[in-house]
């Protein structure tokens, strides 16, 4: 296989424009919720959650289209608890973060081993449904089709222009740079927390949700650390949605690239392949720490 011929290729492309979908999905979905200034290191366990109930429904329903609904009502559930632990109670973010990654985990392959018998995956479903008349299309069709992948998209300038240029976003981040100032000025600092948190929840949803979709089910680790490689593409994107657009898809990139390698049969370990997404993402966050700047209050309880 000619690994430069396939990298210009249009093949490429779709591949980079599907593995950007989770990562912008999760690295918005951390960014809203920092932007009120709460840390939400529980993306990975959210994605898990949602891609795992997605498929839990979709394998007991029948019809997928309840199940994306179940799923994601089930993760904004998931992150008013979250909320309670980390606004309410004012429980370090960081542990709850991880607490709420093993949780979430565990609990995903305890009901997949109690219904399914299997600790590694669920049956096959089938995806969500895609744009017809987009979808036949040769090349990227069927990335074009994809109502996710579409959002995902949409996101970028929605992101950007409810952060910088509403009233719900000011005072989203005013609650993450200087509470004791929103609050003089009669914003209800807890509630835009809770809001932030909540659309984290939301975000972080479709992000698993299109994985189990995309992967026609639900497998113990499918998630591989996609949840912390977008929180990686926050940081680096400075909490700035354009910005967040561009650094994921680098790592999308950098993914696609990884991927072909793999399939080209290439004489190299394919431990050291594998690694390659992760091992960029450390490098390039070495070269970015202290260059970037985090709301004023992030992670501070208030």
């Amino acid at each position: 296989m000619d690994i430069f011929g396939y990298i210009i290729s249009l093949s490429f492309l779709a591949q980079v424009l599907r593995l950007f979908t989770p990562y912008y999905l999760g690295a918005s979905a951390a960014n809203f919720s920092e932007r009120g200034g709460v840390i939400n290191i529980a993306i990975e366990g959210f994605m898990i959650t949602s891609a795992f109930c997605y498929a839990l429904f979709a394998v007991l329903t029948g019809n997928v289209l309840l199940s994306l609904f179940l799923a994601v009502t089930i993760n904004i559930l998931f992150s008013l608890l979250y909320s309670a632990f980390t606004i309410k109670l004012k429980i370090n973010q960081i542990v709850t973060g991880v607490g709420f990654n093993l949780l979430m985990a565990g609990l995903a392959k305890f009901i997949m081993m109690l219904i399914f018998r299997s600790s590694s995956n669920t049956p096959r479903i089938e995806s969500l449904p895609h744009i017809p008349f987009i979808a036949d299309m040769p090349g990227i069709g069927k990335v074009l089709a994809d109502y996710i992948i579409i959002f995902t998209f949409l996101l970028v300038p929605i992101s950007q222009y409810l952060i910088y240029k509403t009233k719900f976003g000011l005072r989203l981040r005013s609650a993450g740079e200087n509470p004791a100032a929103a609050e003089s000025l009669g914003v209800n600092v807890r509630n835009y927390k809770l809001y932030g948190v909540m659309l984290s929840g939301f975000l972080s949803a479709l992000a698993g949700i299109w994985l189990a979709s995309n992967q026609n089910s639900f497998s113990d680790g499918m998630i591989a650390g996609r949840g912390y490689i977008a929180i990686a593409a926050m940081i680096i994107g400075k909490w700035k949605p354009w910005n967040i657009f561009w650094a994921c898809i680098m790592f999308a990139a950098f993914e696609a690239f990884e991927i072909s390698l793999q399939i080209s049969g290439i004489n190299f370990p394919s431990q050291l392949l594998q690694m390659l997404p992760y091992l960029i993402t450390v490098l390039v966050l070495i070269g970015f720490i202290g260059k970037t700047k985090p709301p004023a209050a992030d992670g501070i309880p208030y």
